[in-house]
């Protein structure tokens, strides 16, 4: 069964290879992206992507947690880690207290959270996407694991991108101009980001009960509601005992940018933030 696996791995990689010398590349942010299915992907990540989608073998208990780069992907991450794990971890000894989100709910596919390491983890997964539907395996949805989409303001999303993109690159820093020039046409990492909300808007009218579709700004206003909201579709929701004992207000106090940005693993930059 291995040696038919390695060989289906080989073969599925040389047709990506060759798929790949055919697709459009472009310059402009801080690394060449490539087009491909109708999404903008950074260059030197695209054989892992394609590797996700043709190998990546989704378990019904999954949690996925899927963003647009730079709209609050270590926030989602931080609340729904706390959230599931709050019966086994304490406050006191949670993982996050020695660990970056990024960390603990690794991306499918990327450093990190390559496939032969996921294939390790204990059931039920959370894991962590900027894969549109449409790039993602297809078995996702028909094998049932349920998916958190978060989106945010674009204008928030693409000022956030810019200072990220500026930071990490390694030439001449790309004009406000020139990089909202590329956004609002659709080129950016991960995008055309209008596409990616909208896929994963009407995946969460098809199944409601599987993809759930949050805003940022409604777990800024109303973080209590979303957090309880969010307690509920990953089928842990807070007790009556918790709710009045203060737990919920723990968790969004403990999630907090404040709390998160005060822990010194998330002062190393050790470990890259994604958004």
């Amino acid at each position: 069964m291995a040696q038919v696996e390695s060989e289906i791995k080989e073969s599925s990689t040389n047709e990506s290879e060759a798929l790949i010398a055919t697709l459009p590349t472009r310059e402009g942010w801080s690394t060449p992206l490539t087009l491909y299915n109708k999404c903008w992907l950074r260059s030197h990540m695209l054989r892992r992507f394609m590797l996700v989608r043709d190998n990546f073998k989704p378990r019904r208990d999954d949690i996925i947690l899927a963003t647009h780069p730079k709209s609050g992907t270590t926030w989602l991450k931080a609340l729904a880690f706390t959230i599931s794990t709050r019966s086994r971890c304490d406050f006191t000894d949670s993982p996050l207290l020695t660990n970056n989100p990024q960390r603990v709910v690794p991306f499918i596919g990327a450093m990190g959270g390559d496939l032969d390491f996921l294939e390790t983890l204990p059931s039920p997964r959370l894991l962590a996407t900027h894969l549109p539907p449409s790039l993602l395996p297809p078995a996702i949805s028909t094998v049932g694991c349920r998916v958190v989409y978060l989106c945010r303001e674009p204008k928030d999303a693409f000022v956030s991108r810019w200072h990220f993109d500026n930071k990490m690159s390694k030439g001449a820093p790309i004009t406000l101009d020139d990089a909202f020039s590329m956004f609002c046409e659709g080129f950016s990492p991960f995008g055309p980001f209008w596409d990616h909300y909208l896929q994963y808007w009407k995946e969460s009218l098809a199944r409601p009960q599987e993809v759930m579709f949050l805003k940022y700004e409604e777990i800024v206003s109303d973080p209590l509601t979303v957090v309880k909201k969010l307690a509920s579709f990953l089928d842990v929701p807070f007790t009556e005992e918790e709710e009045k004992s203060g737990v919920v207000d723990q968790v969004v106090s403990f999630c907090s940018f404040e709390s998160l940005r005060n822990l010194d693993v998330n002062k190393t930059g050790g470990a890259e933030r994604a958004g």
